[in-house]
């Protein structure tokens, strides 16, 4: 019997095009915030895909690189990319195509876990001043905020009775409008404080900032040029969509809208028009949230930095009374 069945090879084909959905997306969600900021401000500002065209120019241009760099620092680039790309391999686009390949949130955590690690060491390995203390305050932030992370997952992971991906965001999809129920509304607003502080945004940090005392994200980059700044800007802007789309996808899910309209029963073939609607209702999800972002940091100015430990707190403290709501409520 061979091993390669038609559903597994169905199921494959399904993850790869989400994954590459993923990485052609990914630097749209930054081009999209940077937009709006700059129309807040009364400026033209860069096209939305402006970040295509820089990571075009930088991955044409060689890297210059330290001559007390060791192989750490010129091998991370990589290892973030392969640890994010590995990530975004894990998250479904969509549910309505069965997927080969369930990614367990825990370990989606800690891939993306696994190229801070790198990125910190690397800050370090040329003796930079600037990029020491960027690695320092990362590890800080990375500290504290990742018990809310946690908190969250498990919140979810109890209703759905398992942390894979595709489980946790059928479940979601069952339950209709998650936003309206007590314990998925505390746990949306933690998650989005945690978006804000994984990917170095306003209030956390200000990823278009250049000054020396404020940088975090740019503080850790700062000593790579080329193809290899070209893959941890790339790296940054995935692992960004990655938490976006968990977003939206747990807390504001719509494969459901396709049962209610009898589009697709059960066990039948879903059409490709039906999959072709639910990728674009997922587009227009991530630019509604990219919006959401960009609104957050306009309405608002980055925090000092002793300030963010209660931004964490918060964000916690969310996280908390959501899983103690869940025994209160029930499912």
């Amino acid at each position: 019997m061979s091993f390669f069945t038609a559903d597994l090879i169905s199921g494959l084909i399904s993850n790869f095009i989400q994954f590459l959905l993923i990485l052609l997306l990914a630097p749209l969600s930054g081009g999209i915030i940077k937009k709006v900021k700059a129309l807040s401000q009364k400026r033209k500002g860069a096209p939305v895909l402006q970040m295509y065209f820089d990571l075009w120019k930088l991955i044409r241009k060689e890297s210059v690189v330290s001559d007390t760099a060791s192989w750490i620092f010129k091998a991370t680039p990589y290892i973030v990319f392969a640890a994010t790309a590995a990530a975004a391999f894990m998250v479904p686009v969509t549910t309505l195509v069965p997927s080969a390949i369930s990614g367990d949130l825990l370990l989606l955590i800690y891939l993306l876990a696994l190229g801070r690690f790198f990125m910190c060491l690397s800050a370090l390995d040329t003796g930079s001043t600037f990029g020491g203390m960027g690695a320092s305050r990362e590890a800080m932030i990375s500290a504290l905020i990742e018990p809310s992370l946690l908190v969250s997952i498990f919140t979810v992971g109890l209703i759905s009775g398992t942390t894979a991906v595709d489980q946790m965001m059928n479940t979601m999809k069952a339950v209709g409008v998650p936003l309206l129920h007590p314990v998925y509304i505390l746990c949306f607003f933690a998650m989005i404080i945690i978006i804000l502080a994984e990917t170095s945004r306003i209030p956390v940090d200000d990823p278009a900032t250049h000054l020396e005392l404020t940088m975090v994200h740019e503080a850790m980059i700062l000593e790579y040029s080329g193809r290899q700044l070209a893959l941890m800007e790339y790296s940054a802007a995935i692992k960004q969509l990655i938490f976006l789309t968990l977003l939206v996808n747990l807390f504001l899910p719509t494969d459901q809208l396709v049962s209610l309209a009898g589009i697709s029963g059960a066990g039948a073939a879903i059409p490709a028009v039906v999959i072709a609607a639910a990728l674009a209702l997922y587009i227009l999800k991530i630019i509604l949230a990219s919006l959401v972002i960009a609104i957050t940091e306009i309405s608002t100015v980055k925090f000092r930095f002793f300030s963010i430990p209660n931004l964490a707190a918060l964000s916690f403290i969310l996280a908390f009374l959501g899983f103690l709501q869940y025994f209160v409520l029930g499912r």
